[in-house]
């Protein structure tokens, strides 16, 4: 499995001086292999065209295509999955409308809400927030190194870290048991998304 998850956010690329389906193209073509496409501030329309524009991109690199939150979306586009929140669609009722054959994941914030999971229906866990970041403003609740290290414990789901990760500290990351890092600003924000995804991807790396 690639250990790298591109979370988009077209407001970054933006200010970075690039499009979204730049970015994907370009973290694709340094070899990221899961790309979820969370824009919150989208209507359904636009969300659709982006995503138009996104899955061939995905599909053109056999990377997996993600929606976030929208299953009306993910079922329009055939998206490889959806991942949801603590307060988005329950994860059994997004199984029953996606079906067997497409990939949920979960975001989890802290232990309470790891053991509250008792469903087969989830393919990865994405847990939050590890560092202090900019695309996500509530960090009341910060787990860092050693709350994600704990979660990593407890469960046998494949789990994606996210928040405030980057070149600088992807190994810490790595090290704790988790089995990828997802990142937003990190390739959305950098004047190169193909570099800054090569040296995420190499970073990572180190310790296998």
């Amino acid at each position: 499995m690639n250990r790298l998850y591109l979370v988009t956010d077209s407001d970054v690329a933006r200010k970075a001086g690039h499009t979204l389906p730049f970015v994907v193209e370009e973290a694709c073509r340094a070899g990221v292999r899961w790309v979820q496409l969370r824009e919150k501030d989208l209507s359904t329309r636009a969300f659709l065209e982006m995503g138009a524009e996104i899955k061939p991109i995905t599909q053109a690199y056999g990377a997996k295509l993600i929606i976030n939150d929208r299953v009306d979306v993910a079922l329009a586009l055939d998206a490889d999955g959806v991942h949801v929140g603590q307060d988005d669609m329950p994860y059994p009722m997004v199984r029953a409308l996606l079906g067997q054959d497409k990939i949920i994941g979960l975001s989890i914030n802290n232990l309470d809400e790891l053991q509250a999971i008792h469903s087969d229906e989830l393919d990865y866990l994405g847990i939050a927030t590890i560092f202090p970041t900019g695309t996500k403003q509530d960090t009341s609740s910060l787990l860092g190194l050693e709350g994600l290290r704990q979660i990593c414990a407890q469960t046998s789901l494949p789990t994606f870290a996210i928040g405030g990760i980057n070149a600088q500290n992807i190994q810490q990351v790595m090290q704790t048991g988790i089995t990828g890092a997802a990142v937003v600003s990190a390739i959305c924000g950098h004047p190169s998304p193909y570099e800054a995804s090569r040296e995420l991807l190499m970073s990572e790396r180190v310790k296998e």
